[in-house]
């Protein structure tokens, strides 16, 4: 599987929902998920089972694929209708799923969101987490996850490497965040000790703009929501199928002193983001508030431009948003990116904002 092969299933995938847009589970299977486990090298019927049954406390479900080696499951496949928004519930559903049958992968899919969960055992704790999330459209930027997967992968033990390295960059990453200060002032420090003590001001400055390149450089490659997400296990797990949640989706809310402005939602969270910060271009003067564009702030990447190009980062505006009055948003990132860059230019725009749903 390359580069191609994942455009290519994105592009036939985005053509069928883009016909249907209001497809059943039914449907979504046979049009686009059939697919998506045919790039992954699992073949109905060889080595991929309808229907898997699984008991869960006293109860038996259906896990719609179980994806097998040597005739055992090793990653289940749970797939929603794309008439239908992935919530926690749907994540929580697939991974009771894992731990009862002690498989160790696990995909959620409706077609237009693909979420990707490994299940660990440390000691006698069982935990399921996520290990990546995307939309469609971002695919072909998780080759790596993508390759975990694959039956090549599993078969051949590659997948908990892949995994282990992506939970070594989340740390990574954490440390870096919360100890940006310090490790910048360490940076610092040695190397006014052994060049110059002229550099000292210039040198933290530089030590943090690398340690922002650094998280940067960690989110593209993990692109994940920033937070390592476990599903507590349960003695007797209820598990309900296709249960409406409340607030599915992921829900942005723009509010001035307690009182609400705007609302919006939606299943792809790029959607939802450039809707809100159109929001405040038009209604509370953020451009003004930024200029001169582009919108850096505080690294070499673009977030909000007058033109859908970055200066100094050739792989920004990969995936960006037009905004009304021919602004572009910058929305290749995290979840937790996303939540961060909102909540600044919220601010900016001297508004609060409230995330709430699947943030």
């Amino acid at each position: 599987m390359d580069e191609t092969e994942v455009k290519d299933y994105v592009e036939h995938a985005q053509s069928v929902i883009d016909d249907a847009p209001q497809m059943d589970e039914a449907n979504t299977k046979a049009a686009v998920l059939r697919d998506f486990l045919d790039l992954l090298g699992w073949d109905i019927p060889t080595n991929t089972q309808l229907e898997y049954s699984v008991k869960v406390g006293t109860r038996s479900y259906k896990v719609d694929y179980a994806l097998l080696l040597e005739g055992a499951p090793v990653a289940f496949f749970e797939a929603k209708g794309v008439d239908t928004a992935l919530s926690n519930d749907h994540r929580e559903q697939l991974a009771t799923y894992m731990k009862n049958e002690n498989v160790n992968w696990g995909i959620l899919s409706n077609g237009k969101e693909y979420q990707f969960l490994r299940r660990e055992v440390v000691d006698t704790n069982v935990s399921v987490e996520v290990l990546t999330e995307a939309d469609l459209q971002q695919l072909p930027e998780q080759l790596t996850i993508l390759r975990a997967f694959t039956k090549d992968a599993i078969e051949a033990g590659d997948s908990e490497k892949i995994a282990n390295r992506i939970d070594e960059l989340k740390t990574a990453r954490t440390t870096l965040e919360e100890d940006k200060d310090d490790l910048s002032a360490d940076i610092a420090s040695v190397l006014t000790e052994n060049v110059s003590e002229t550099l000292s001001t210039l040198a933290e400055s530089k030590a943090k703009e690398m340690i922002d390149d650094l998280v940067r450089e960690i989110d593209e490659e993990i692109d994940t929501d920033g937070s390592r997400s476990h599903v507590e296990a349960v003695d007797e797990p209820t598990v309900e199928e296709d249960e409406p949640d409340e607030q599915e989706g992921y829900i942005v809310e723009l509010q001035n002193e307690g009182e609400k402005l705007a609302t919006f939602s939606g299943d792809v969270q790029s959607d939802v983001m450039a809707e809100a910060v159109g929001y405040l271009i038009e209604n509370s003067d953020l451009i003004s508030e930024i200029e001169p564009l582009p919108y850096i702030p505080g690294r070499e990447k673009a977030i909000i431009n007058d033109e859908p190009t970055s200066p100094h980062n050739e792989e920004a505006m990969k995936n960006y948003r037009e905004l009304s009055g021919n602004y572009y948003l910058d929305t290749h990132m995290s979840a937790k990116n996303k939540k961060n860059h909102l909540r600044r230019l919220a601010e900016k725009s001297e508004v609060e904002v409230a995330f709430t749903g699947d943030w």
